[in-house]
């Protein structure tokens, strides 16, 4: 008997192992496939695959946490819509709602059926970023969700094989870009697919009917595994705020952590009301981010599934901008969601030293530019190429207790920088500068990561516009055990013009917009740096002399006064 549970056990992980596979090429044929630049060059997706009770069972590595988790919450939406037993083969349904589905309508999420046998044994969710759905256009200047673009309720985009040809219609008649977001639909469905194919090959293979069986086995074990971790803690209650810049006005964020024997619940209760701008979060978003906070230190080695997402629950008030109802705008909604394991971070540092990184940049400086008619004037941009075009990138994450910060990394959502050669291909704009920001990361024995600063032009010399959703340019990630803050964020113009960090701005022709990204804060006593990685930061233009000595109390080889650097 001993012998056939470890042979149990053996073929329950051989089965998890290739359910990972499965739901990595999902992911992995939305990449190859997808139109946007977001998904096929940041990786803003996400891809899982769920039993037909609607419970995530596994996630892809390639995704973001704020895709991934919202998904795991919004396939129950789907169901409520369209039972299983309604389901036939060939049918996929597809939603942008922020309220059940990812938090912005720039997201669209698609759910379908996977069939063995005439029956419905498993459900593929995947989630990506489009460029544009019209409206207002990516970013924060909408005052009801109305103006941000086109909203797309739980409904089919196939049935059972035949496209919905008049949503496609529609959607097509109210965006600026119709071939992009079709092909994007259709990435979305194609890759579920795969991953059905996929399920389906592995059960054969296995001699499997359903995997109901696997998937309660897989979700117990995860939570089972996440409470352990979490009892390891020590049990109290532990409380932290930030403050960041907002639209107008400042915007608080208040966390209160309960660590108990039955999980984690978090409370945002005290955060700030409602914005009248475009920066409001949907809850399904802050739940997303303040579980991934948590997952970064407690329990991360433990699958991403409904049953290691159990244990911690996170809730807000209704009316706070952590949980805003319809119809508040919510287009931006990253820009405040991002920042929230910064806040549950802050909270866990109390109830454990060193296990918490010092703050970051957080949310993405990501922006959408623009040209063409109407955009940005009359006159030249009159004729000029009409264009949008999405850019990710971000500044510097906090320094770790044990390691620098990483330079120009988003995090916590984990896109990629998107490749200066291909947006300039796609759009007609040019990149004149991109480069680190010398001494921007926070000093501490580890330093805060670094941002970066690009320097951007429209290659026709004609007018353009920037919509920007940053923050971090008033308020700076504070560091930890008397680390420094990192550097805040500045945008402008290269004739000097300063520029909100948050709204549509035009940019006159042959001018050149300027961002410089923030740096993460600092880790420790600077003083406790090591002189070697210290002199290398000199070396290698990270750290300029000057700072070295005014944050760090570094001399160089001529000073008689101060610590020297290494022979």
């Amino acid at each position: 008997m001993p012998h056939e549970d470890a042979l149990a056990r053996l073929d329950r992980q051989i089965m998890w192992n290739r359910l990972l596979a499965v739901v990595e090429e999902q992911a992995q044929t939305l990449i190859r496939t997808a139109f946007s630049n977001t998904v096929r060059e940041a990786g803003d997706l996400s891809a899982g695959v769920f039993d037909i009770q609607g419970r995530m069972l596994a996630q892809a590595v390639t995704g973001t946490p704020g895709h991934v988790n919202a998904m795991a919450a919004s396939v129950a939406h789907f169901l409520k819509r369209f039972p299983v037993e309604r389901m036939r083969e060939g049918d996929v349904y597809i939603t942008n709602d922020p309220w059940q589905a990812t938090g912005h309508l720039h997201d669209f999420t698609v759910v379908s059926p996977a069939f063995r046998d005439g029956r419905v044994v498993a459900l593929f969710a995947s989630t990506s970023h489009v460029v544009d759905v019209g409206g207002l256009g990516f970013g924060p200047d909408g005052r009801q969700v109305f103006e941000e673009g086109i909203r797309v309720p739980i409904m089919a985009l196939f049935e059972e094989g035949r496209v919905n040809q008049s949503l496609l219609d529609i959607v097509r008649a109210n965006v600026r870009e119709p071939v992009q977001l079709e092909g994007d639909f259709y990435s979305l469905a194609a890759c579920n697919e795969m991953g059905a194919k996929r399920l389906v090959a592995m059960m054969a293979e296995f001699g499997l009917d359903e995997i109901g069986t696997l998937g309660a086995d897989i979700v117990a074990r995860s939570e089972q595994a996440m409470l352990e971790e979490i009892r390891k803690l020590p049990f109290g209650t532990y409380e932290n705020s930030m403050r960041i810049d907002g639209y107008d006005d400042p915007i608080d964020l208040v966390a209160k952590m309960t660590i108990g024997e039955t999980g984690i619940d978090v409370d945002f209760d005290g955060t700030s009301r409602v914005s009248d701008r475009g920066i409001n979060v949907p809850l399904t978003y802050s739940q997303a981010y303040a579980t991934f906070g948590i997952r970064c230190v407690v329990g991360s080695a433990i699958p991403n599934n409904a049953g290691s997402l159990a244990p911690v629950r996170v809730t807000a008030p209704e009316g706070s901008i952590l949980n805003a109802p319809p119809p508040c705008a919510v287009a931006a909604r990253h820009a405040i969601g991002q920042m929230l394991p910064d806040v549950v971070l802050g909270c866990l540092h109390q109830a454990v030293d060193g296990i918490a990184p010092a703050e970051g940049t957080s949310c993405l400086w990501n922006f959408v530019l623009y040209g063409g008619h109407g955009i940005a004037g009359s006159g030249r941009a009159a004729n000029a190429t009409p264009f949008t075009v999405t850019l990710f990138h971000n500044g510097g994450t906090g320094a770790r207790p044990d390691k620098d910060g990483l330079s120009a990394t988003a995090f916590p959502s984990g896109v990629r920088n998107t490749p200066v050669e291909i947006n300039e291909a796609i759009a007609p704009i040019v990149v004149w500068r991109k480069e680190y920001r010398t001494d921007s990361g926070g000093a501490g024995k580890w330093r805060g990561g670094l941002g970066q600063i690009m320097e951007i032009g429209n290659i026709e010399g004609a007018p353009f516009a920037l919509s920007s959703m940053f923050d971090r340019c008033r308020h700076a990630p504070r560091g930890r055990a008397g680390g420094s803050e990192g550097t805040v964020g500045d945008v402008h113009l290269a004739s000097g013009a300063q520029i909100p960090p948050k709204g549509r701005t035009p940019i006159p022709a042959a001018d050149r917009l300027i961002l410089e990204m923030p740096g993460g804060a600092g880790y420790g006593d600077p003083h406790d740096r090591d002189p070697a990685a210290l002199a290398a930061d000199i070396r290698d233009g990270l750290v300029s002399a000057e700072a070295a000595e005014r944050d760090y109390g570094f001399k160089g080889p001529s000073s008689s006064k101060g610590r020297r650097p290494p022979a």
